[in-house]
């Protein structure tokens, strides 16, 4: 078996728990493989070391290097986070441009190939992470680097009209090809993709999701990342006999609750869904003081003003609607800035009677897949998601909303919290039949075994059937051992680590 050997902006944190299913799904390969993680250290230095540092963390070789004060300023604030980040996710207006940016982007990109260079042997595999890292394969490759290079970006892309706004993506677009094969949440984003690199790039398609470029064959494939849904079913059974759920539940009583799980992102809709909860409050006075909306935003690149802009918005809201609707003793919508634990939050799934979802666009959102692998099946919560989540195109049991759309979304909460509870079984039925025999490390041994060649097609991007078609039997179901109050709620997730 060939080593692994995976390129990220940053290798997993050192002395905390890893918080997310794809970082254990990596570090699960790596383990695997007897392969090595490399990427930034997530420390800051004027003078980084020449070579890169080699640790252990939770049992994974890993190879970091510092990057300088200026460097990531202008190359993960500036150009990853302020250009890419937005134009990835349709977003033009929060981008900014900034020529010199794009320079130390591309110079810290080549640092990296730099450094690594001098770790690899002649039959490793490199899987290089994510939109902070575009220039990687075509910097590998100037060194001579003729080991396979796969590539997965777990954004969007967006189509080639939007992605021709920045000549700096298009130049990247250039340099991603470089990679033997190029992985995708979504077939809409491979074929985004493809446009791109066609009309942009010097690409030539040959297949579906087979380019030519300067003779040389780029297989594109999707491979939508998924979560241990079994796994998380299980965890969330321990976290509910926890302190904090039993105390949300004592503080929720009877009422009922619904849940917003996200980083605090231009990207997730943030404004959008806590201006569609004040429109329900105004449209809905007979569910005032029967249900309360906790919105977990944690707090994400405070160096990029989108983000605090952002935050002063939604706090702006959230005292508007509380001074219009609260009461002294119910308080409609809490919004909390600060990451939770990752079972702790599933605990809060589980109490959750409405889980909202509800991105301007998102790569695939696993907060939705937790979201249902965290219910009850006999009493379990109702997803609404966005139609703009790479998660829709599985999860089509979920009331799909237009993010955009406040009026849309507050009639969608109004029909979720009056759901009754033979639909609500049925939904999640047809839900959990899509996510429960997936699992994280799955999902990158797929991806390796399609880069490495033993497996000649990508998984199959197939829309599930919807849940009114479903026959699955309710003893597939996870067992919960533990009985919920009759008010539910739901918590936060932590970025994946990669970012």
């Amino acid at each position: 078996m060939k080593r692994l050997v995976i390129v990220s902006n940053r290798v997993p944190a050192a002395g905390t728990p890893q918080a997310g299913g794809l970082v254990v799904a990596l570090s699960g390969l790596l383990r695997e493989r007897k392969g090595l993680w490399f990427g930034w250290s997530d420390a800051l230095a004027e003078r980084p070391d020449a070579e890169p540092r080699i640790v252990d963390r939770q049992g994974v070789s890993c190879a970091m290097i510092d990057l300088t004060p200026d460097e990531h300023r202008k190359y993960y604030l500036g150009f990853a986070n302020g250009v890419l980040w937005p134009l990835m996710h349709i977003l033009p207006s929060v981008v900014r441009f900034q020529p010199q940016e794009l320079e130390t982007y591309r110079a810290v990109n080549d640092r990296f190939a730099a450094a690594l260079t001098g770790l690899l042997r002649k039959d490793d595999l490199v899987w290089v992470q994510d939109y902070q890292l575009l220039a990687m394969p075509a910097a590998l490759r100037a060194r001579k680097v003729a080991n396979p290079i796969g590539f997965f970006l777990h954004i969007p892309f967006p189509p080639p009209v939007v992605a021709a706004i920045s000549e700096g993506l298009l130049g990247l677009v250039r340099d991603v090809l470089a990679a033997d094969l190029i992985g995708f949440q979504t077939a809409a984003d491979a074929e985004h993709f493809a446009q791109t690199a066609a009309q942009y790039a010097g690409a030539r398609r040959v297949g579906k999701l087979v380019l030519k470029v300067d003779g040389r064959t780029v297989r594109l494939g999707v491979f939508p990342v998924e979560i241990d849904a079994r796994e998380f079913a299980h965890q969330t059974d321990a976290a509910m006999r926890r302190r904090p759920a039993q105390d949300l539940a004592h503080n929720l009583r009877d009422r009922l609750l619904v849940l917003g799980v996200d980083r605090l992102d231009p990207s997730k809709g943030l404004v959008e869904r806590l201006t569609a909860f004040r429109q329900f409050l105004a449209a809905e006075p007979g569910w005032h003081r029967r249900v309360s909306l906790l919105q977990i935003a944690a707090k994400s690149r405070e160096g990029v003003q989108a983000y605090r802009t952002l935050l002063r918005e939604m706090e702006k809201i959230t005292g508007a609607t509380n001074g219009a609707y609260a009461e002294p003793d119910w308080t409609p919508l809490k919004l909390v800035t600060q990451g939770s634990q990752r079972a702790t939050v599933s605990s809060y799934m589980r109490h959750a009677r409405v889980g909202l979802v509800t991105p301007l666009r998102d790569g695939m959102n696993l907060v939705a897949k937790e979201y249902v692998a965290a219910q009850d099946p006999e009493d379990p919560g109702v997803l609404v998601l966005s139609r703009f989540a790479g998660a829709a195109t599985q999860l089509d049991a979920a009331i799909q909303v237009n993010p955009y759309d406040p009026d849309q979304i507050a009639q969608a909460l109004s029909r979720a919290l009056a759901m009754p509870l033979a639909e609500r079984k049925q939904r999640w039925l047809g839900l959990w039949d899509v996510i429960k025999d997936k699992t994280a490390l799955a999902w990158g041994e797929a991806f390796t075994d399609a880069l490495e060649g033993r497996k000649a097609g990508a998984p199959s991007t197939a829309r599930p059937k919807a849940a009114a078609k479903t026959t699955r039997a309710k003893s597939a179901a996870p067992k919960k051992a533990v009985s919920k109050a009759s008010s539910r709620e739901g918590s936060p997730i932590g970025p994946n680590g990669l970012h």
